[in-house]
């Protein structure tokens, strides 16, 4: 009896297999449109269905075949979008032996021999459906010659024909076969939705379920039926009729969420030795760093979210309702600045853990580096604190502190300062040549740019808020546009930086050679050098590099 009952089981995926538009999950629009279509009587020739693995295209291609086709039971229905399930096509088509209904695996039969079989076939009628359906799936690995010669057919087919394609990648699919199909895009299924469906199909197995671990099946299955399913059924084998979130973890090799948000919470409040305490031993515990990682990047949307919208809290989705009071919590004592570098900091670990030789090794510098993370001061309130010192050294320009306790600035800040000062002290008016340019670039901090200026640029003309130069062949297609963005930010006016044919001046690096070639030859000319060059003939007069 055991071995019938094994010989007999289905998996869920095939079981549970939607019939009719009504049992699709998760594409409301899709099945909106396809009933105004059948029941209109506005009946497309080619049908494009793309989306991610397992969200249901082969089976909404059979059921926009099973529709179509429909002859209700006594032989005299036209198509419907409800139930066909008393229509013996229909029943035919779902068990894959109607003649009419062909599937082709495109994957597989990839040539022009493969479409040259079904153009022979399609200006034959059909031998008893109302329609002629060739439903082929992963049309996109369709050679170049197979789609050309499926192209006239394709634009002008026989009434009685009707293609439906399905596709993981629609962007392979020539732009000429798409302009023939009416294309549907089934959407990736929220998580919600799915831990819903998930839950009716246990009832109906009498199957008990946890809530949290329902959720973590349904967030593993990224938007995908069938992979839910799939994990769904593993995970009955695993726990029989009574399924624990505990079991779900274990085989999803999954840490328990609390302490992953405990990880998080201590490596942000920079307590580095519990969070490392955790993290190993989750490990012990058998959770893969890189799921680890991805749970921590997922609370950290959750805290940003929290943070800046705190009603979101009531729309918490699959995680649990203590988790996002706690989160909560949490949000409202984190500012928006640290929680951006947590997300930048996480997100970048996450692709050193999945190509590091040791991945637990790699999460451990990850979650270090956001706890000494922690300590570092907001760049807002660095520069709040900067202007307010400047304020108050410019008010009191008298007091002088005593020696023992005065403090030497940072020197990033002592660098901005100066930057600042030096802006500040170049108005518009007052640039009358490249080089002011160019210093006027370095006190703002565009080293690299400056650097293009004083190689690359010609002047052309200088006036007040217009510049016109003519940049050497070597320069950036988009060193105007920069150079015109930079000034405006300095100066806070806006500048007109314009292209010329025109020679202009020499570069400020042509203009510094010519000037040092002037002072060697003023150099020769000294009588006691012209000396030292007469017994050192081989002496090179040289200039001193200014440090």
């Amino acid at each position: 009896m055991s071995e019938e009952k094994q010989t007999a089981y289905r998996v869920l995926a095939r079981k549970y297999r939607p019939r009719n538009f009504d049992e699709l999950v998760g594409q409301d629009a899709l099945v909106r449109t396809l009933k105004n279509a059948i029941e209109g009587g506005r009946i497309a020739h080619a049908f494009m269905l793309t989306g991610i693995r397992g969200t249901g295209k082969t089976t909404t291609a059979r059921i926009i075949a099973k529709a179509l086709n429909y002859t209700g039971p006594d032989g005299k229905a036209g198509p419907t979008t409800g139930s066909t399930d008393d229509c013996e096509t229909c029943q035919a088509i779902t068990e894959d032996r109607h003649p009419d209904i062909l599937e082709m695996d495109a994957a597989s039969r990839t040539g022009v021999d493969d479409v040259r079989e079904i153009l022979d076939g399609v200006r034959y009628a059909p031998t008893s459906a109302r329609y002629k359906i060739y439903i082929i799936d992963e049309v996109h690995m369709l050679s170049k010659q197979a789609f050309n010669a499926l192209l006239k057919t394709l634009e002008e087919p026989p009434e009685h024909v009707i293609f439906i394609f399905a596709t993981t990648e629609i962007r392979k699919v020539p732009v000429t076969v798409l302009s023939r199909c009416q294309r549907f895009d089934l959407r990736r299924i929220d998580a919600t939705t799915l831990a819903g469906y998930y839950k009716t199909i246990c009832d109906k197995e009498n199957v008990t379920i946890e809530g949290e671990a329902l959720a973590l099946i349904a967030r593993a299955a990224d938007g995908s039926v069938r992979d839910g399913l799939s994990l769904l059924d593993q995970s009955m084998a695993l726990g029989s009729d009574n399924i624990t979130t505990t079991q779900i973890q274990d085989m999803l090799g999954l840490a328990d969420r609390t302490l992953v948000l405990d990880i998080l919470e201590y490596a942000l409040k920079g307590t580095c030795d519990k969070a490392l305490d955790t993290l190993a031993d989750l490990y012990t515990k058998g959770a893969d760093p890189v799921a680890l990682l991805n749970d921590m990047l997922d609370f950290t949307h959750l805290l940003t979210r929290l943070r800046a919208v705190p009603k979101m809290k009531e729309a918490h989705g699959t995680v649990a309702k203590d988790t996002v009071e706690r989160a909560s919590d949490l949000a409202g004592k984190l500012s928006m600045p640290t929680l951006g570098r947590a997300w930048q900091i996480l997100l970048k670990g996450l692709g050193e853990v999945n190509s590091a030789p040791n991945p637990q090794a790699a999460a451990e510098m990850v979650v270090i580096r956001l706890a000494y993370a922690a300590d570092l001061p907001d760049p807002g309130d660095l520069l709040k604190k900067l202007k307010k010192d400047q304020s108050t050294n410019a008010s009191s320009p008298t007091t002088t502190a005593a020696p023992s306790m005065s403090r030497e600035p940072e020197p990033v800040a002592q660098a901005i300062t100066q930057a600042q000062t030096q802006a500040e002290t170049l108005p518009v008016q007052e640039v009358k040549s490249l080089a002011d340019i160019e210093a006027l670039l370095k006190a703002g901090g565009n080293m690299i740019l400056a650097g293009e200026i004083y190689q690359y640029v010609h002047l052309v003309k200088l006036e007040p808020g217009i510049l016109e130069i003519r940049p050497e062949e070597q320069a950036r297609p988009q060193l105007a546009s920069d150079l015109g963005k930079a000034l405006k930010k300095i100066t806070g006016e806006r500048w007109i930086v314009s292209i010329s044919g025109e020679t202009g001046q020499p570069t400020l690096a042509e203009q510094r050679i010519g000037a040092e070639q002037t002072q060697i030859n003023e150099a020769k000319t000294n009588k006691v050098v012209g000396e030292i060059l007469q017994i050192f003939p081989d002496a090179e007069i040289k200039m001193r590099n200014k440090q």
